[in-house]
């Protein structure tokens, strides 16, 4: 199999998730309520065994799984997604027993997960987070080790990663977490947070550690955001949460990894969901203007229309085929992943911009109208661009690696 084909067994398992998204999900989903999760939705998608293959999948079935769902059910796949982001951490980088507490109820959709990473200050800017973890100094060990130090002798876990080895931090001592969160998927109603917090102040990226947060965790509060996007979204207050060295995921100070490794998985994942989208957005505009009277014949025999239409599926397919790369490299452990994975997202998320917008302007009124599937996607499609690093952000992840292999004169 190539970056660029998929086998027969692929295809009609993609053809499969398009049907259970339509016929299974697509009802669950027009009953939520906008702006809050919608458990019975998660459920039906851990009794389908959807959820628990994001701990078993690649790159690239995590890529069929979001594009496919998309086309069928956006608000679907997006509930599929959130619970990969806000777990995939603890899969990877998790003790044994965080892992064992937490990811089978995430697989079966009884538990509801978080990726907690932007601030009000600290979108973009990641390396930037205010977030403190202070110190607990009146639970701490007398012999705590200093910031960013390694415990001596630290016990192996025998819990098998896709991430760095995870070892047992006793000696780590204690931290009560103070500060916020925004623009928080899941957020209020995640069942527990994966929080990135400064554990080393003005140390950058390397003073980041993760933190597994239930969210019953006293001092921990939120509020829902009322947001474009219709899936929930919410702010996060942390007021002397304690956490200790039991909730850590990975190393302390080295969170910045565990967020890294995570994005680099979902960013491609990313362009996948926008190339689902694209690709209803161009079948929805192929029968409506294969259909449309208009100026004495069909909208399809225009020439400007069907150019446009051409356009839509070019880069489409151009977008989608990115994406396979992307994954593919990742699943094959490639040097230049962050590059490919940001490539991806970039191509694919402005693409599907481009596509639902042309194919609002082919559909004319009609598809401005609430309820029309256009209206939900030029919804939906916005996003995209501005989460798990904006646009922009993407194009500094590029130019940096590119630039990184060039020598300085």
């Amino acid at each position: 199999m190539t970056a660029f084909s998929l086998d027969p067994a692929q295809t009609a398992w993609c053809a499969e998730l398009r049907a259970l998204a339509e016929e299974r999900l697509r009802p669950l989903a027009e009953k939520g309520e906008p702006g809050h999760v919608n458990r019975a939705l998660v459920a039906e998608l851990g009794r389908l065994g959807l959820l628990a293959r994001l701990f078993t999948s690649g790159a690239l079935d995590l890529c069929l799984m979001r594009e496919s769902l998309a086309q069928g059910c956006t608000e679907a796949e997006t509930a599929l997604a959130l619970q990969g982001l806000g777990a995939h951490p603890v899969h990877a980088y998790g003790t044994r027993a965080q892992r064992e507490r937490w990811l089978p109820r995430v697989a079966d959709g009884s538990a509801v997960a978080a990726f907690a990473l932007s601030e009000p200050g600290a979108g973009s800017d990641a390396a930037a987070l205010a977030l403190r973890a202070d110190r607990d100094a009146a639970r701490a060990p007398t012999s705590a080790p200093a910031p960013g130090a390694v415990p001596a002798d630290p016990v192996p876990s025998v819990v098998e990663a896709q991430g760095p080895p995870v070892a047992e931090r006793d000696g780590w001592g204690r931290w009560r977490l103070n500060g916020e969160k925004c623009w928080i998927s899941n957020a209020p109603e995640a069942d527990f947070y994966t929080v990135f917090a400064r554990t080393t102040p003005g140390a950058g990226a390397r003073g980041v550690t993760a933190f597994l947060v239930p969210a019953d965790r006293p001092g921990l509060t939120g509020t829902p955001l009322d947001m474009l996007s219709p899936h929930p979204i919410g702010a996060l207050a942390f007021d002397a949460v304690p956490v200790t060295a039991d909730d850590v995921l990975g190393e302390p100070d080295r969170g910045f990894r565990v967020a890294m490794h995570t994005l680099n998985l979902f960013r491609p994942s990313v362009g996948a969901f926008a190339v689902g989208m694209a690709e209803a957005a161009l079948a929805a505009t192929l029968t409506h203007t294969a259909g449309r009277e208009a100026f004495g014949g069909r909208l399809k025999d225009l020439q400007t229309v069907a150019h446009q239409v051409a356009e839509m599926a070019l880069r489409t397919e151009a977008a989608r085929l990115m994406v396979y790369a992307a994954a593919a490299a990742y699943d094959e452990g490639a040097p230049d992943v962050p590059r490919r994975a940001a490539m991806a997202k970039l191509l694919a998320t402005e693409t599907a911009q481009y596509v639902v917008d042309a194919a609002v302007q082919l559909h004319g009124a009609r598809a401005l109208r609430r309820g029309h599937l256009l209206e939900h996607l030029y919804r939906e499609v916005r996003a995209p661009r501005i989460y798990e690093g904006a646009s922009e952000v993407q194009r500094a992840v590029i130019a940096k690696e590119l630039y990184a292999s060039v020598e300085a004169p």
